[in-house]
């Protein structure tokens, strides 16, 4: 092989009048390798494109044998060509037979050639097929001959992106592009949902590959490098980005990047070779995941996402991208994908159009999900990698009962689903036809369905579940979404929106239980080994009494002449409720003294979250006026399991013995003291566990909005005296060994009760 004909420059113009000629795809493939095969002097030019049967088919060829076209094949993995394509790494033999992973195809007629160059078709860091060159003489190929095949197959991916070679697939076969994926995640809120992928950070897609005046192009690239390291420095100089920590750290891996000389010689170079800037960074940054996809060791991993999010911002430094999908480009049935999210960014999508949310990162708490929980959005976390398979528009499905995110699913797969989806929605029907059905049990016992809320969006729920008020209104949720800290009126304001739309149906103020994992943007904490028994709720309230006092003002005031319950979090001991129930009384006096309304009635009440609060049930009963279960916390605390944490989450159930005990007695606690007690917790939620609920004394409970129907059809049909009397036995037998879980499933079997 002698110099390059013309170079890499040449080549790729030449590439490019051939991708804006009107050829047919097959005629375009042979044109594209016999180019490529003039221009570098090469005796062959081959291209393989992976099918998604994961097999290696050739599609074009200049100088092998013209019938091996579509018929010489190679498994991934196999062979020389299997083997680039599976490491993602280019080969570059002067003796390819003499190589262990050399596989001999006679229909090919390869046996004469000796040297070999082969580099991956990358997008994204994909392998999506193959490019081959080859001579007789056994010989080396130089580094810009590589360099100059790498920036081909870079025109190569974007014709396979396109679609264009579905026209000349063998029918019944698809390309590995287009095939379905099933990426697995932990489900955060379950629910199905059938859809078109929205990238909520799209990749820009480089259209524009090749450039005319390449140190224009370097001069392009050194404006937005300069651009992009300001901007890191500007966020590392803010005063809301701590000094330490692991924000911090990422942003630090961030400006190591964009300072890396090597980075930039690598961008450099690929534009000398006739790449635009922004190609150049496409085409490094796949080759550099390509590479990184291969480490075990997850923090190098983890830095490969770090690179990757920072080669896109200078994409959007390059090409002046700025926003998102429009609301006129959104689909109707939209499944949100993203790396990671912030709840006000899920806020910006139509609530209409969305049908799921998958995260590669976050947990069930983080406070996307939580939002996405009160509006009813399917959340599956912890997917990853999903990102990188999708593509804008492609059809998806998230089943979040069993944590799978289905990409491009066959039609008998999506067939299935959509009649899942068919039956959920007959079964969701028939649950709105309970609405307006009184919560009374077989025996007669009338139990209070709440539902838990926090946005203004849940508030329409209220009629449409049929619950007769809000059991739990998280009053965090406001702060959380918001940029700045709300000011005294738009609380005031927010509030008596919320009692508003509830139309004389009761609503439970939760006071702010920011702090720990519920940080806020413009509210500086402090790092804490273990936050959730840290500096958060009533005690971050307590040490911020300004904070709190106007939050109370502006309740009081919104629920003028109407009633107010209000309840306080995280309570430990009955002398913080002692200093809440002052600093009220003071705002009470404080609005009556300058003439605002107040309210006709005011009820005052704890979160029993804290089991330091079970040797103070006497007290605590005492000193309010109601008391309601926070289920959640309750059991982490008492279990001492972190429900963030898979590998113990799960370990324990709430259903078993030593819980249900646990509620069993504040149930006769909150009776022997006549307090009224509630449980807002996830265990109200489901049929079986409501069902539990019932049956150790609770007779209100407040649950999501979708749960409603679900339990009221279970409460219906249900005996609680008898279910009291079967659960009793066993909570107070020592011995029995049969799980509370199999006890209830097997009651509700013999009395043909709906779970």
């Amino acid at each position: 092989m002698r110099d390059l004909s013309g170079g890499p420059r040449v080549l790729l113009r030449r590439l490019r009048e051939l991708m804006a000629e009107p050829l047919e795809p097959q005629d375009r493939l042979d044109r594209i390798v016999r180019q490529i095969a003039g221009n570098m002097v090469a005796e062959v030019c081959s291209v393989y494109v992976l099918r998604a049967d994961g097999v290696l088919e050739l599609y074009a060829t200049e100088g092998l044998n013209r019938e091996a076209v579509h018929l010489a094949q190679l498994k991934m993995g196999q062979g020389l060509v299997g083997t680039i394509a599976a490491s993602a790494q280019p080969l570059n033999l002067s003796d390819a037979q003499s190589h262990p992973a050399f596989r001999y195809l006679p229909e090919t007629g390869e046996e004469i050639y000796h040297s070999f160059l082969g580099v991956p078709i990358l997008r994204t860091g994909r392998s999506l097929g193959v490019l081959v060159v080859q001579n007789k003489a056994s010989r080396n190929y130089r580094e810009e001959e590589l360099e100059a095949l790498e920036t081909t197959a870079m025109v190569l991916a974007e014709m396979i992106a396109t679609g264009e070679l579905k026209k000349i697939t063998k029918p019944g076969l698809e390309l590995d592009l287009t095939r379905s994926v099933t990426v697995d995640g932990d489900t955060y809120n379950d629910g199905i949902g059938l859809g078109y992928v929205v990238l909520h950070e799209p990749r820009i897609v480089v259209t524009n590959l090749l450039n005319e005046d390449a140190e224009k192009e370097i001069r392009r690239l050194a404006e937005a490098m300069g651009s992009l390291r300001i901007s890191i420095d500007d966020m590392l100089s803010r005063r809301d980005v701590s000094m330490e920590g692991e924000h911090r750290e990422v942003l630090e891996t961030y400006r190591m990047f964009a300072h890396d000389q090597g980075w930039v010689r690598k961008l450099e170079e690929a534009i000398r070779n006739g790449l635009t800037a922004e190609a150049a960074v496409e085409k490094v940054q796949s080759d550099t995941k390509a590479r990184m996809m291969r480490l075990t060791d997850p923090y190098l991993r983890e830095r490969m996402h770090d690179f990757e999010d920072l080669a896109n911002r200078l994409l959007r430094q390059l090409t002046g991208y700025t926003g998102r999908t429009t609301a006129e480009g959104f689909p109707n049935d939209a499944v949100i994908l993203a790396r990671a999210m912030g709840a006000a960014e899920l806020l910006d999508y139509p609530r209409a159009n969305v049908r799921g949310l998958v995260l590669e990162e976050g947990a069930v708490t983080s406070h996307v999900v939580i939002v996405a929980r009160a509006m009813g959005i399917p959340v599956i976390g912890q997917a990853a990698g999903v990102v990188a398979l999708a593509e804008n528009g492609d059809a998806v499905i998230i089943d979040a009962d069993e944590g799978h995110v289905h990409l491009r699913p066959m039609a008998d797969h999506r067939r299935s689903y959509e009649e899942k989806v068919r039956f959920r929605a007959r079964r969701q029907e028939q649950f709105r036809a309970l609405r307006a059905v009184e919560p009374v049990t077989k025996d007669g016992q009338r139990i209070a369905l709440m539902m838990n809320a926090g946005l203004l969006v849940d508030l329409p729920q209220l009629s449409e579940s049929g619950a007769e008020g809000i059991g739990l209104f998280r009053t965090e949720l406001q702060f959380m979404i918001a940029s700045t800290m709300p000011k005294a009126d738009e609380q005031e304001q927010f509030y008596r929106n919320v009692i508003k739309q509830a139309a004389g149906r009761p609503v439970t103020f939760r006071t702010l239980d920011i702090g720990g994992d519920k940080v806020v943007p413009y509210f500086r904490g402090h790092e804490e080994e273990n936050p959730a028994l840290g500096w958060r709720a009533i005690r971050l309230s307590l040490d911020r009494p300004g904070l709190l006092r106007t939050q109370l003002r502006a309740l009081l005031k919104a629920s003028a002449d109407t009633e107010l319950k209000l309840m306080v979090p995280m309570v430990t001991e009955v002398s913080e409720l002692k200093v809440v129930r002052e600093l009220l009384q003071k705002e009470v006096q404080h609005l009556s003294r300058f003439g605002h309304g107040l309210p006709r009635k005011l009820q005052f009440g704890a979160m029993l979250e804290v089991p330091a609060l079970l040797w103070q049930l006497d007290e605590l009963m005492e000193a309010v006026d109601f008391v309601s279960v926070g289920s959640n916390d309750l059991f982490q605390f008492s279990m001492a399991v972190d429900r963030g944490n898979a590998r113990v989450s799960d370990r324990f159930d709430p259903l078993g013995k030593p819980f249900l005990r646990i509620l069993r007695d504040i149930v006769r606690g909150a009776d022997r003291n006549k307090t009224p007690v509630t449980l807002c917790g996830e265990l109200a939620s489901k049929p079986i566990s409501a069902m539990a609920l019932l049956g150790i004394g609770f007779r209100s409970i407040s649950m999501s909005p979708a749960s409603i129907g679900p339990v009221k059809a279970m409460l219906l049909g249900l005996d609680v005296g008898a279910l009291a009397t079967a659960m009793n036995e066993v909570l107070d037998d020592v011995h029995a060994m049969t799980p509370m879980r199999e006890v209830l499933a097997r009651f509700a079997e013999s009395h043909n009760i709906p779970l």
